[in-house]
């Protein structure tokens, strides 16, 4: 499954092992939504708390369950992943929702975000990074595939489209700290911050922490 992001603010965790982020997923093939249980039962701090086959079980799950996030698969029977979506942010707008396809194209990615889901996920996603994709959104993060910056316009925000959260990472790693530092600083998994990473990467053209640091110094991003 290949990432898929954008805006976050420095926070202390979001979960703890006392209360983990509370999951409901939903697709209508059983192999992928075992394999969605599997990767994110495998964090300590998430816990699945239900699964549907379809938009209208979920709609019926959410208010037993009543879940942190919802994972919705784009095509579903009875209620689509967009008419889910569209009802879970009337009925109840605090609950974070990732929409999951195999669609990786701008139409599909901006229909979504444009209409209320705090994260797009590409079912080509690696199993070890949807955990993280999952905190992101909790953290504000807009996450989407490869290839979009989740920004739009020039001069807007930083160089490159970085949210600020990827901005104070691009920081820390121009003073130096490593991954576990930076995570140990802003309260986060390192697994996280090498997802933070890649997508600062991508979105500034670069290989490395060294062409990163570089690019950060000369647009004055760092003094």
């Amino acid at each position: 499954m290949g990432p898929v992001m954008a805006t976050a603010n420095v926070r202390t965790p979001v979960a703890t092992a006392k209360s983990p982020l509370r999951v409901a997923i939903a697709d209508d093939h059983r192999l992928m939504l075992d394999g969605i249980r599997r990767a994110l039962e495998a964090a300590p701090d998430l816990k699945v708390v239900g699964e549907a086959m379809s938009g209208g079980e979920m709609l019926a799950l959410v208010p037993r369950v009543r879940p942190d996030v919802v994972i919705l698969d784009l095509r579903m029977p009875e209620g689509d992943g967009m008419s889910t979506l569209a009802a879970i942010r009337k009925d109840h707008p605090d609950i974070k929702v990732i929409i999951l396809s195999m669609f990786e194209d701008p139409e599909h990615i901006d229909r979504a975000l444009g209409q209320g889901a705090s994260g797009y996920v590409v079912k080509s996603i690696n199993p070890l990074d949807l955990p993280a994709a999952v905190r992101q959104v909790m953290e504000g993060t807009v996450y989407h595939p490869p290839g979009r910056s989740g920004q739009s316009g020039a001069g807007e925000g930083p160089p490159g489209g970085l949210t600020e959260r990827e901005l104070t990472i691009l920081r820390l790693v121009a003073e130096g700290l490593s991954n576990l530092d930076i995570a140990s600083r802003l309260y986060v998994t390192e697994q996280t911050v090498k997802f933070h990473l890649s997508n600062i990467y991508r979105k500034l053209g670069v290989g490395n922490r060294t062409e990163a640091t570089r690019f950060a110094y000369r647009n004055g991003l760092v003094e």
